[in-house]
């Protein structure tokens, strides 16, 4: 199995919530937290999650060891990740399909990269690198994309399962990321999952995302993390969870973050679209 998280539905979990999480009579099935968040030694952040690691399984999402980069993996970056997972011992921990550092710069952002074969023994190596530091399996996450490159060769889907194969990684689909990479693309998010290897899936995310329009008055999504899931997006979930079953699924709120309430009512509505499947499969 590429993730031991149970199969139900999470969320990000934001400090302005711990009290309400912790009253909470009905636990979610897990929280995520941001790696990155959580690299000093103490205070307030570790206190927290220290706490409610105790009540919940948890899934470290780190965002910032730039998989995809053309230079190596950032050595101290990734000791300090190590620590944090050896502490925390999560069910799951996952990374990017992306980079966002080159030449000692860093950028607030996880950029594409083409998919070529080069890129992909370059990334092969990188996840091989992680899981071997980490002494665990780690998942990789689809990104969204803007542009295409002219001298990718291989599907991304393709390139994904390549991956799993050459590492023995699993993937976390964020069905979000599919949604608005389909439409800046014109392409059909239906034939991008019934290709995707939903057997190597450890877990799933759903967010939000904000609708404009490119220079020529298309269409253009941007993969934002500060609104409800959109229905479309939805729908799709539900066509995946009807293919395996239940999958660990987490509502990602990252921005112009609600009250609690809100977060909740997004993360039952994933449940019951699990519990429905649970049933069917029964």
């Amino acid at each position: 199995m590429p993730s031991l998280l149970p199969a139900g539905a999470g969320v990000g979990f934001k400090p302005e919530h711990f009290d309400a999480i912790v009253a909470d009579d009905r636990p979610l099935a897990f929280i995520e937290v941001h790696a990155e968040n959580y690299m000093g030694a103490g205070g307030r952040p570790h206190a927290q999650l220290a706490a409610l690691r105790e009540r919940l399984a948890l899934s470290i999402h780190g965002v910032g060891l730039s998989i995809g980069g053309e230079g190596p993996l950032d050595a101290a970056h990734l000791g300090r990740l190590r620590a944090l997972v050896d502490r925390y011992r999560p069910e799951s921990f996952s990374e990017h399909l992306a980079w966002s550092s080159h030449g000692g710069a860093y950028f607030n952002d996880l950029l594409p990269l083409p998919y070529t074969p080069a890129t992909l023994a370059r990334v092969a190596d990188h996840v091989a690198q992680v899981q071997d530091a980490l002494g665990r399996r780690m998942l990789l996450e689809n990104p969204s994309t803007y542009v295409r490159f002219a001298e990718s060769s291989i599907a991304e889907v393709d390139f994904l399962a390549r991956l799993v194969a050459r590492t023995g990684c699993g993937l976390l689909l964020d069905v979000n990321n599919v949604f608005v990479s389909a439409v800046n693309h014109r392409t059909d998010p239906q034939l991008y999952l019934a290709d995707f290897p939903l057997e190597a899936v450890g877990e799933i995310h759903l967010g939000g995302h904000d609708a404009d329009v490119d220079e020529t008055g298309a269409p253009l999504l941007i993969d934002a993390h500060g609104s409800a899931v959109a229905g479309p997006v939805w729908a799709l979930y539900e066509a995946v969870i009807a293919r395996p079953g239940p999958l660990p699924s987490l509502i990602e709120w990252d921005n112009d973050v609600p009250a609690w309430p809100l977060l909740r009512a997004e993360a039952e509505r994933a449940a019951a679209v699990l519990a429905f499947h649970a049933r069917k499969a029964a």
